[in-house]
């Protein structure tokens, strides 16, 4: 058993370290090691595949962001209303977003806005938005999964990924309250059984548990010594006879840890130039927004989390799921007055989605990964007494970008004060039908023995968002 692992004292709030994340071994999926796992793949290699070869990136905004601030302003409506940040316009004619989002309005004609979408829920409950509308249904990181398998067979890289800001920092400390508590709904799994939830590599989920590695401490400085030793384990493998007693798929199984996997989570490995282009920690200050209790959890790290987002799909996981906290805005006290907290997050989602859809774009992947941008709920037209929005449901923000997907256009109207479609009215389980047609071939998904019933079944559950396949 090659085992790392930081017996430091430093945990998180699950009591997992942040840098055990790995080990060769079993996987805790029914005494199943990670060689013999890689083996029966390799022999099912040549039975049709039901994918279509594309990554998805789900950006969560936990809380319920505003849709008039975002993307559906209403300058022409009452000052009750309409969007308190004013308006931009975009690069597609008539078309405006909230100001401040300039960056993707500049990029309007490579991305998809809904607004007649609609999360239908009005709670900071994530799993009727992430499972097509069932409360209790496998998210769909989690059918993508298992229908994927938990693990990339020529990598090693795990497919299904939840991406914190602590994934990108270390040493964050974040107070627990209702977003921490709903998190698990966020990649929740459902009938298909908690192997299939999200693997997490700041901790936390039973897929790193099965997957850590131990290491003394003064081997784990810092992430470099990590990746070192790492580096000197495969060499000293590749040098000594030690490696001739394994057979083919132990070897892969070794050769997956140390060399896929261990990279793919560095993004310092970037070039200085693409770092800088994604930081967005120097946008605001974290202490600014954290003295309110709903946004104890936001962070100025989204930029690092899409990065390595980006890294991760370009290594093989084809469901990476980023959360951002902190958008619950009812401007009561605990969230700033006169959602003065939209300015900084706002502008730290434009600056992170923005450097998101220019780098993948140029590097010719716009086609193989699809972006989702959107929350539990939106917010109310109408401002309250604190100059807030309160709990909405029936318009919910939602970006798309890539994947194959017809872009540069606004789908659906809301009426004179967004508080309805007044054309065709989108919800999840539209969403979901949108997304399993890019991640499957739908045809060959419900003719596959191996599928099951309740996966096969939501292939029927919604029709795909028009004019976007």
């Amino acid at each position: 058993m090659l085992t790392l692992c930081d017996f430091r004292s430093t945990h998180d709030c699950q009591g997992f370290s942040r840098r055990s994340f790995l080990r060769i071994g079993t996987l805790g999926l029914s005494g199943l090691s990670l060689a013999r796992l890689l083996e029966a793949r390799a022999r099912a290699a040549e039975e049709p595949s039901v994918l279509t070869g594309r990554s998805v990136v789900l950006l969560f905004l936990h809380g319920g962001p505003p849709h008039i601030e975002f993307f559906d302003p209403k300058m022409t409506a009452p000052s009750e209303i309409r969007s308190i940040t004013g308006e931009v316009q975009s690069c597609l004619p008539g078309v405006t977003f909230g100001a401040t989002f300039p960056r993707l309005a500049a990029l309007a004609n490579q991305i998809t806005i809904v607004r007649s979408y609609g999360s239908g829920n009005t709670e900071h409950a994530y799993g009727r938005v992430v499972s097509g509308g069932e409360a209790n249904g496998p998210a769909l990181s989690a059918i993508y999964a298992r229908v994927r398998g938990n693990n990339h067979p020529e990598t090693g890289l795990p497919t299904n990924v939840l991406v914190l800001p602590e994934a990108v920092q270390d040493g964050l400390k974040f107070e627990s309250n209702f977003e921490t508590g709903a998190l698990p709904t966020l990649t929740q799994a459902g009938s298909l059984g908690d192997t299939y939830r999200a693997f997490n590599p700041s901790g936390g989920s039973e897929l790193k548990q099965d997957m850590e590695l131990r290491l003394s401490a003064s081997r784990m400085t810092d992430r470099r010594e990590l990746l070192r030793s790492l580096d000197a384990l495969r060499s000293a493998r590749d040098t000594t006879r030690a490696g001739e007693s394994l057979s083919h798929y132990q070897q892969q199984a070794f050769d997956v840890i140390t060399r896929g996997v261990a990279s793919a989570f560095d993004i310092s490995r970037e070039s200085p130039e693409t770092l800088a282009r994604y930081d967005t920690s120097r946008l605001f200050r974290q202490q600014d927004l954290t003295k309110y209790y709903d946004m104890r959890r936001a962070s100025n790290l989204l930029g690092r989390q899409m990065l390595l987002a980006r890294r991760l799909c370009e290594a093989g996981c084809g469901f990476v799921t980023v959360s951002d906290c902190g958008w619950d805005y009812h401007a009561n006290g605990n969230s700033p007055k006169q959602m003065a907290g939209i300015y900084p997050m706002g502008g730290q989602v434009d600056h992170a989605v923005s450097a998101f859809i220019e780098d993948v774009t140029a590097r010719g992947l716009s086609h193989k990964i699809l972006l989702i941008v959107t929350g539990e709920m939106g917010r109310t037209p109408r401002l309250n007494n604190n100059g807030g929005r309160d709990h909405y449901g029936e318009v919910t923000p939602l970006l798309l970008f890539g994947g194959g997907l017809k872009m540069g256009q606004v789908i659906g109207q809301t009426d004179h004060h967004a508080a309805k479609s007044v054309t065709a009215p989108f919800r999840p389980s539209h969403l979901l039908a949108t997304v399993m047609h890019t991640m499957f071939d739908m045809g060959k998904l419900r003719l596959a023995p191996t599928i099951p019933r309740e996966i096969v079944r939501l292939t029927d559950a919604g029709a795909p968002i028009d004019n976007l396949l």
